[in-house]
């Protein structure tokens, strides 16, 4: 099947790999010049676990190509993929400027009856918007379908090749025959698609993250309550995830959480709430329990060592927002470093893989530099921040972490530590939630 992607961002590169993976012919669309010719070098603009060689083995196969000519993209297909950035405008809501202009293109260029799906995270009446845009030119029949994207970053191929369900949002049967083919071999083993109308499955992707978002920012309540009260968070967690009807994923406390998603979706679907005239309360303090939350171990290094910083030097380990990932987009580590800076204090900063992207976010700041290590980030520090929850972080000799440190403080914003063995090691060690 010749199938287009429009937009060669996060999800975009990752249908499309995956879609030419299981043999259809792909054709993946940007304008981003630069972009387009790092990938026709197999070379990813972005860090995924196994994207990597399945562009490389696809492009070598001739299944997938990329290029900068959208019409002719749009020209050459059966199924159009929408992929294209929604960010958010300044009142949260999504800014659907470049999913609007890709349909009016697909209305000037399709030569053929096709299937227009759109794959982007979009408030709910968007497909009624680009059925409209693409209408305004067409001169061949069309379809189209929501099919909201359920990728974790760092797992986002795994997550495609076997996916959990997929969400397919017409009531239009041409549409849906149609991406039972595209998805029959994903789904091979039982039947995951989920056929509902637009509307609803527009809203299904925001109510997902919306309830991931919710269940973070309740276990960092907790947690803060459990502080205060003398109570360890981690028998807690343990207590209430054992209850089946709860489960343990997504109740880690920790130091706030972030990337292209959560914030954003969860922003967005306020905003659509409000339009229609029914504020979402519980959002509203999800998203605000979380901006606390991230400054939550700037106040632990505040309470330990004063406001005053200057002088002081501070190791801090993990950069992107969430571990396999060099995604730094909302992350708690760029409001941390910007805190205690501001307090005065030097970082010197690792990760395994967002060092290129730290150092442009923070190409113009003073007092923040790199180091090539965990523990040389560690060397004569007066303490250690830890924001990321990379493996390698969890099996450091707590031993040698005392010794490289000036001081031996650690402030764990993600309780990768037992608080018993970092003491017994000689750490002043402190968590989030634990006693």
């Amino acid at each position: 099947m010749h199938i287009s992607v429009i937009g060669t961002g996060y999800v975009g590169l990752v249908v499309g790999a995956c879609l030419a993976e299981t043999g259809n012919d792909v054709t993946c669309a940007d304008i981003d010049a630069r972009k387009i010719e790092m990938l026709q070098a197999s070379r990813i603009p972005i860090y995924e676990p196994g994207l990597e060689a399945l562009v490389e083995r696809n492009q070598q196969q001739r299944r997938l190509t990329f290029t900068t000519d959208i019409p002719a993209a749009v020209a050459s297909a059966e199924v159009i993929f929408i992929a294209v950035g929604t960010p958010p405008d300044e009142d949260g809501s999504a800014d659907l400027r470049h999913v609007l202009a890709v349909a009016d293109v697909i209305g000037r260029y399709m030569t053929r009856e096709l299937v227009v799906v759109t794959k982007s995270t979009v408030p709910v009446g968007t497909a009624r918007k680009v059925q409209a845009a693409v209408a305004k030119s067409a001169q061949h029949p069309f379809h189209v379908c929501s099919n909201p994207e359920f990728l974790k970053e760092g797992a986002a191929v795994e997550d495609f090749m076997k996916p959990d369900r997929i969400v397919v949002g017409t009531e239009d049967p041409e549409a849906i025959a149609l991406l039972r083919t595209v998805y029959a071999p994903f789904q091979r083993n039982h039947e995951r698609m989920i056929v509902m109308d637009a509307r609803s499955a527009e809203l299904t992707k925001y109510a997902a993250n919306a309830m991931l978002a919710t269940r973070i920012s309740f276990m960092n309540e907790l947690a803060n309550l459990a502080d205060r009260l003398g109570a360890d968070i981690e028998h807690v967690r343990h207590g209430i995830g054992s209850d089946p009807r709860i489960g343990y994923q997504f109740l880690y406390p920790g130091a706030g959480y972030g990337g292209s998603c959560f914030p954003k979706d969860v922003k967005a679907l306020q905003s659509t709430a409000r339009e229609n005239g029914m504020p979402l309360k519980l959002l509203a303090a999800v998203d605000a329990v979380n901006e606390a939350q991230k400054r939550v171990l700037v106040e632990k290094v505040v309470a330990r060592l004063g406001p005053d910083l200057r002088g002081r030097r501070l190791a801090l380990w993990g950069l992107a927002f969430k571990p396999n990932t060099d995604d730094m987009r909302e992350a708690p580590s760029r409001v941390i470093i910007e805190a205690l800076v501001e307090h005065g204090a030097q970082i010197v900063a690792y990760d395994p893989i967002a060092m290129d992207e730290a150092r442009r976010i923070f190409a113009n700041a003073s007092g923040v530099s790199f180091a090539a290590s965990p523990l040389d980030a560690c060397d004569g520090a007066d303490a250690l921040v830890i924001v990321t929850e990379w493996k390698e972080f969890r099996a450091q000799d707590l031993d040698t972490l005392r010794d490289r440190l000036k001081s031996a403080l650690v402030f764990d914003g993600r309780n990768l530590y037992d608080p018993t063995l970092a003491r017994a090691a000689g750490l002043e060690y402190f968590s989030i939630g634990r006693r």
